[in-house]
């Protein structure tokens, strides 16, 4: 099972509302035939314009584990890349104010726990990542709560998906293998599959 409980890492604060998924991953590296190497393409056009002062390139945050973002992150098109080139880049978690629907159900699909906060509380949070870029972050389902430093603050997500990842059920592709015999045992007693 894949459980997913707590996660623990430095933190990378990325500013901004309404950062849409064509940002996070631009049209042009959707031809690929698999995900692999859309980490390094994460936010290439913004960092290409800021010339290597985009917080995914300066090199304090490299490693980090938990993105804390603003409102609506991750809206306009669906594209799965989205969340599969954060997660590629490394991101085991995101923090922030809110997330567009579709990216958020991307992001559980993949086990990327997207946890919200009060404005006020991520502004608190990005502003401790910037003044010390080495803070370790605790994130914890079971008691939906972000640590960091000295600081413990709550964090909200819809209760299915905290069960769901708390219990290991948020994939569904282990569910199937962990769960063959089952289905295999029910598919032959079907009477259309017989034929």
């Amino acid at each position: 099972m894949s459980k997913i409980q707590q996660i623990v890492g430095t933190g990378i604060p990325l500013r901004g509302n309404d950062i849409d998924t064509d940002r996070i991953i631009p049209a042009r590296f959707l031809k690929c035939v698999t995900f692999d190497g859309l980490g390094a393409q994460v936010f290439a056009d913004d960092r290409a314009a800021l010339a290597g002062r985009h917080v995914f390139d300066l090199p304090q945050y490299q490693g980090a584990a938990i993105l804390v973002v603003n409102r609506n992150f991750g809206c306009g098109s669906s594209r799965e890349h989205a969340p599969q080139a954060i997660a590629r880049w490394g991101i085991q978690a995101i923090v922030g104010e809110s997330f567009a629907e579709i990216f958020f159900g991307n992001c559980v699909a993949i086990g990327i726990p997207c946890v919200t906060a009060s404005p006020a509380r991520v502004t608190a949070l990005q502003d401790a990542l910037e003044a010390n870029p080495s803070l370790q972050l605790s994130l914890d389902l079971e008691t939906l709560q972000v640590q960091f430093g000295q600081q413990v603050e709550p964090v909200a997500m819809v209760d299915g998906v905290r069960q769901a990842f708390l219990a290991g059920t948020w994939d569904a592709c282990g569910q199937l293998v962990a769960n063959a015999p089952a289905i295999q045992a029910t598919a032959s007693q079907l009477p259309y599959l017989a034929w």
